[in-house]
């Protein structure tokens, strides 16, 4: 096969009255091809289409679409463990890729991001979640899930808890900062009840004794998200996605005990030690780092 610049080589030498051995000698190529291509005159080479070449993921495209349209939030990099424990011995590149294909990815607008410096931020939220524990099969039970994650490293300490209470919350932020080993400066809360009860007056927040208390033992201070401006959580609520896509979905749990330690495992060997997209540090490392300080 010949290029089509090749081709109009073959007629224009033709044209020239050179013989068909001396085209074949001066280009390179077969004297029968020279021959073939003479004969169809302007009649330009026609290429077939590529044959397809197998790609690693196309055994399990299908897997892929079935988890996709089952729980079309999963992330690739959720979807690539997941094959290789079904024996996928590529990349993820190629997920990626094949996910994309499956399901394009949106277009997110651009925000300037608020950084802060070692040691001087955490973020305290809830988020509400339903499960059905495998325990027992046909009930649905609301889950609330607290997490903990540092401004300046993205590490994340997470726990679910039946309640949302006041009682919840503090052994929620006792169990945290005790398996940080350190405290930040301050702790940033959306107005949930159970950090803030109102504002005065002069629109100071009024937050709740207990957790005043527990910041004096700590040492820490905490701070309320102004109001209508979510973006100043991000870092918090951003990981709820997270642990919602990467973990949660597609997943079963026999019991709260259970879903906590898989939650644990998960943050140990797969959140924390990733490669964080917008900082683009290993989270557990900038701990380290920091930590160190």
């Amino acid at each position: 096969m010949v290029k089509f610049g090749e081709f109009i080589m073959i007629l224009e030498l033709h044209r020239q009255g050179l013989k068909v051995a001396a085209i074949a000698r001066q280009l390179g190529i077969d004297r029968k091809t020279v021959r073939k291509y003479i004969s169809r005159g302007l009649e330009p080479p026609t290429y077939g289409p590529r044959p397809h070449r197998q790609k690693s993921t196309d055994p399990f495209l299908s897997y892929l679409r079935e988890r996709l349209v089952a729980f079309p939030g999963l992330t690739a990099v959720r979807l690539w463990r997941e094959m290789r424990e079904r024996g996928y011995g590529g990349g993820y590149t190629a997920v990626k890729r094949a996910v994309r294909d499956i399901r394009p990815e949106p277009i997110t607008a651009f925000e300037v991001r608020f950084e802060t410096p070692p040691g001087e931020q955490a973020q305290v939220d809830l988020a509400r979640f339903e499960v059905e524990f495998t325990d027992e099969p046909g009930v649905t039970r609301i889950v609330w899930l607290f997490s903990m994650v540092l401004g300046y490293s993205r590490l994340i300490w997470a726990r679910f808890v039946i309640h949302q209470d006041l009682q919840s919350v503090l052994r929620c932020h006792i169990a945290a900062l005790e398996a940080i080993g350190g405290v930040p400066r301050e702790i940033l809360y959306d107005r949930m009840k159970t950090a803030v009860i109102g504002e005065d007056p002069d629109g100071l927040v009024i937050y709740n004794r207990a957790l005043l208390d527990l910041a004096r033992h700590y040492s820490f201070q905490p701070r309320a998200c102004r109001p209508y401006r979510p973006k100043t959580k991000g870092k918090v609520e951003r990981p709820f996605r997270y642990i919602r896509e990467d973990f949660f979905l597609g997943a079963s749990f026999r019991n709260l005990d259970d879903l906590n330690i898989q939650l644990r495992r998960w943050l140990d060997t797969v959140a924390n030690p990733r490669l964080h997209a917008t900082t683009q540090r290993v989270v557990n490392e900038a701990f380290a780092k920091k930590s160190r300080r």
